[in-house]
C-alpha cells in the first residue's frame, strides 16, 4: 500500500531537483561530489500556520510550485524508494516562475 505525506501546520513536502551535470569533455559530474540541489517541487503543503487566537495563515506556497530553498534547509526523509525533503514554509527563498533554472558552470 503506498503512503501518502499529508504535512501539518506550515510544513511543506518537496521533491529536490537533482540536475546531472556534465562537462565539455563528456565526463558525468556523480551526485555525491555535486552540492545539494537547491530547488525543487512542492508535493504538498500544510493548512498554514495558527495564531494565537486561532485563525490560519495561509501558506504563499501551493502543490506543483518550483521553488528555492537554502543549501541545509529542511529534513530530508525517503518514502517509497523516493526521497523528499520536508520544511517550515519560512526556509523557501523563493518561487520560480516559468522556464526552468540554468546552473552556472
Amino acid at each position: 500500500m503506498a503512503s501518502k505525506l499529508i504535512p501539518l501546520s506550515d510544513k511543506i513536502v518537496l521533491r529536490p531537483v537533482i540536475q546531472e551535470e556534465v562537462l565539455s569533455s563528456g565526463l558525468v559530474i556523480p551526485d555525491t561530489a555535486k552540492e545539494k540541489p537547491q530547488q525543487g517541487k512542492v508535493i504538498a503543503a500544510g493548512n498554514g500556520k495558527s495564531k494565537d487566537d486561532g485563525k490560519r495563515i495561509p501558506l504563499d506556497v501551493k502543490a506543483g510550485d518550483k521553488i528555492l530553498f537554502g543549501k541545509y534547509s529542511g529534513q530530508e526523509i525517503k518514502l517509497n524508494g523516493e526521497e523528499y525533503l520536508i520544511m517550515r514554509e519560512d526556509e523557501v527563498l523563493a518561487v520560480i516562475e516559468g522556464g526552468e533554472m540554468k546552473k552556472k558552470k
